[in-house]
């Protein structure tokens, strides 16, 4: 019998070891008006203004929310170029020439805790939904609206997993600022009247989990507890992740909310500390260059920031007589691109490099790997077989919806087939 695969290289070991550069010296930033949640949007500067860190520059508009877009520079409005966004496609960008001296906008105001003990819920909703937070796991998902919820709350998960191969950016905020983290679960707790806190992380990783155990005795009035989860792939799904945390089993299609909790990316709520305390947006991320085709380098760098600016400093591409693939993301769940004119958004941690190998792809051999192995128990092979010939019922009655797109059938094909690509496609056929 075929076994399962969960447990997949995840290319982390080096890469943790990488110190951390920090760049703040992009000439150029670069801010797309649009993105994949959003599909429209508008500026509101004109060339020649000068605009400050954390003022509202322009606003993304989707069917039933709008985002605000905010400058993470001080500097001169140029005008508009096209550029790659995390989605993988050209989009419209805002240029700012960055004056280097990050003049914070006076909107921007910092609250301490007698402050923070004044807002009331809708303050703080308010608060999340003008600092235009998203979900930092990857979802972009308007933090504010989960907030808002009329659910009751019972706990708020901070998500720490970050299972995805090469990505180490919420396992570098743990580690350097957990009580960034902590505090941000403390005010996402406080606005949903969450009674407690969970935050989980793998088993293996027990670094983290003494950072966190030592950090949380300072908060010691609030019912948080670090729970370790497993070191498989996708152990950081929030369907899987709350049911190893949890023990709590929720139906996928299902708001979490209905089951009386929140789930938030770590990074996502450091990013609530920051707006609630600190009166900040998102102005940075932690980016790592991966891959044997690329000079391997982590940066904390400004919303904004072109990749190539990156690539540079790192040292650029290796082996240059080879072809590169080229990932936005994890290898898993990832997006390729083309092109390396990136714009870093608030959802961009890593870009991949690798030397192209190529790979033959051959008939399907009815293994079943790719079914054993499907965290969502679909069976992707028949639905391939049912895409090609355009069979929209039966691609349908598969429940290809319910695919999460996690990569695992494609990893696991011995004949090499891309069955993730395939579900996208037969997810797209089926809308």
């Amino acid at each position: 019998m075929i076994a399962k695969t969960r447990l997949i290289p995840d290319g982390k070991k080096e890469l943790k070891k990488l110190s951390i550069l920090h760049y703040l010296n992009a000439d150029y930033v670069y801010y797309p008006v649009t993105s994949e949640r959003c599909p429209d949007g508008e500026t509101c500067v004109i060339g020649g203004q000068f605009v400050k860190v954390g003022e509202v520059i322009g606003t993304r508009k989707a069917s039933f929310f709008e985002q605000p877009i905010h400058a993470t520079v001080s500097g001169e409005v140029l005008g508009y170029e096209k550029h790659v966004d995390q989605s993988g496609g050209l989009v419209d960008c805002l240029i700012v020439r960055n004056d280097k001296k990050y003049e914070p906008h006076e909107s921007i105001v910092e609250r301490n805790d007698a402050d923070i003990e004044k807002l009331s819920r809708e303050d703080m909703v308010q608060i999340v939904k003008d600092a235009g937070l998203v979900g930092l796991g990857g979802s972009a998902f308007p933090t504010y609206i989960k907030l808002a919820t009329k659910d009751p709350i019972d706990v708020v998960l901070a998500n720490g997993v970050e299972c995805e191969p090469y990505l180490i950016s919420d396992y570098s905020l743990m580690i350097n600022h957990p009580e960034e983290v902590i505090e941000g679960l403390i005010l996402a707790m406080k606005t949903a009247n969450a009674r407690r806190g969970i935050i989980a992380i793998k088993k293996k990783y027990k670094e983290i989990e003494e950072r966190l155990t030592f950090a949380l005795k300072a908060y010691s009035q609030h019912d948080i507890k670090v729970v370790k989860v497993g070191n498989h792939y996708p152990s950081g799904w929030e369907i899987e992740t709350i049911k190893s945390a949890l023990g709590i089993t929720i139906p996928q299609g299902e708001l979490l909310s209905k089951y009386g909790v929140l789930n938030f990316n770590v990074s996502t709520l450091q990013s609530i500390y920051s707006a609630i305390r600190l009166g900040l947006p998102v102005l940075e991320r932690t980016i790592t260059l991966s891959g044997n085709g690329i000079q391997n380098k982590t940066f904390k760098a400004r919303i904004g920031t072109m990749l190539t600016d990156l690539i540079e400093l790192a040292g650029g591409y290796v082996d240059l007589d080879k072809p590169k693939v080229m990932i936005l993301g994890g290898p898993m769940m990832g997006v390729n691109v083309t092109r390396d004119d990136v714009v870093i958004t608030h959802t961009t941690t890593s870009l991949i490099v690798l030397n192209e190998e190529t790979e033959i792809e051959e008939p399907c051999v009815r293994c079943a790997s790719c079914v054993y192995s499907c965290p969502v128990n679909i069976k992707p092979v028949q639905i391939m077989n049912a895409y090609k010939i355009r069979n929209k019922d039966t691609v349908k009655a598969l429940e290809v919806d319910l695919c999460i797109e996690c990569g695992l059938c494609s990893f696991v094909c011995p004949s090499k087939i891309h069955l993730t690509e395939y579900m996208r496609k037969a997810k797209t056929l089926v809308k």
